[in-house]
């Protein structure tokens, strides 16, 4: 496995580990702490880096499944050629080392973000490709060499996560945060479609694809059975931490102009800018997907409803300090 360093990645990780499987997990630095805790759970490591081929053959060698997880996300002091370096270049590696060892299915994760901002509500795996920035388009990029793959006859399947959260995972926890302390502000109508993905439906979808027949050769979007709206999320996030909903909204051009000269005044330094475009982008692309494919095909069906999957990451955020405990009435 790659990515297993990861939010993602570690939770596939240690559920294959549960449910019995010999995990190797490839690692750019085997003395981590996240490394570490993988090996503490039982995790074989292989020590390199996505962009090392060789590196990769030897970690692929003697194993029956491979799940590609690991890529580069949205960050704005990366130059381009390094999304393209990890997220296509890598696929080209692990494909290439999959054939090479006669491996029995390679799993390999892509995003919905393939799909850009949808017209098509809700859009399916059919949907017109439009991807709007340097990580989808490199994404993209991978997932064509994966489709090819698949058209040579490799036993490839391939999964585009719709948006992920759970325990453990911080991407949203500055939503969170700005909704319990009353500074979240909107940008735009707030109607703007989103989908999210609790990361034990998806990590279901991705064993799925591992180990069902259907699957083979077959793209499947996964994600919660329902999508919501960026007011709605907002909303339900309010209601888990005992809040009253944020009120208001501010145009989103200004956000958008601001987003741009920070980008520009921080690339000199090569630093990430603390606001960036695709960032904004959260408030102006819809995102809402269709899962049928998967649960005709291969038996997917989440489990875990938007407001309870939100609980227990607000919970978790709670028992790790990142917001203030809960007040005595949601405690008990």
């Amino acid at each position: 496995m790659t990515g297993a360093t990861g939010f993602t990645g570690g939770h596939l990780a240690r559920t294959l580990r549960a449910r019995g499987y010999a995990v190797r997990a490839l690692v750019r630095d085997g003395a981590s702490p996240a490394a570490r805790a993988l090996e503490r759970d039982g995790i074989e490591l292989a020590q390199g880096d996505l962009t090392d081929a060789a590196a990769i053959d030897r970690a692929v060698a003697g194993r029956s499944h491979v799940f590609h997880i690991g890529a580069v996300y949205r960050s704005a002091n990366h130059p381009d050629s390094y999304y393209d370096a990890v997220n296509r270049g890598a696929v080209a590696h692990v494909l290439d080392a999959g054939r090479r060892h006669g491996v029995a299915r390679i799993v390999h994760c892509s995003t919905c973000g393939v799909h850009g901002d949808v017209a098509e509500i809700p859009a399916t795996e059919e949907t017109a490709f439009n991807p709007s920035d340097v990580y989808q388009r490199s994404k993209l990029a991978g997932e064509m060499l994966a489709r090819a793959a698949i058209e040579a006859g490799a036993p490839v399947s391939i999964v585009r996560p719709t948006g992920i959260y759970g325990p453990g995972d911080l991407r949203f926890l500055k939503l969170f945060r700005t909704v319990e302390n009353r500074t979240f502000r909107m940008f735009g109508s707030g109607e703007i479609a989103y989908h999210m993905s609790y990361i034990d439906d998806l990590v279901q979808g991705f064993v799925l694809c591992a180990e069902h027949p259907a699957a083979v050769g077959e793209t499947f979007l996964i994600g919660s059975d329902r999508y919501t709206t960026l007011n709605g999320l907002v909303r339900e996030v309010a209601a888990v931490l005992d809040v009253p909903p944020p009120r208001g909204r501010l145009p989103v051009a200004p956000l958008m102009a601001a987003a741009t000269l920070c980008e520009v005044a921080c690339r000199p330094f090569g630093i990430d800018p603390p606001l960036h475009r695709r960032r904004v982008s959260f408030f102006t692309k819809a995102r809402a997907f269709s899962v049928d494919k998967a649960k005709r095909l291969i038996g997917y069906e989440p489990q875990v409803p938007l407001a309870e999957g939100l609980r227990r990451t607000a919970a978790w955020y709670r028992a790790e300090g990142h917001l203030r405990p809960a007040p005595a009435g949601v405690a008990a």
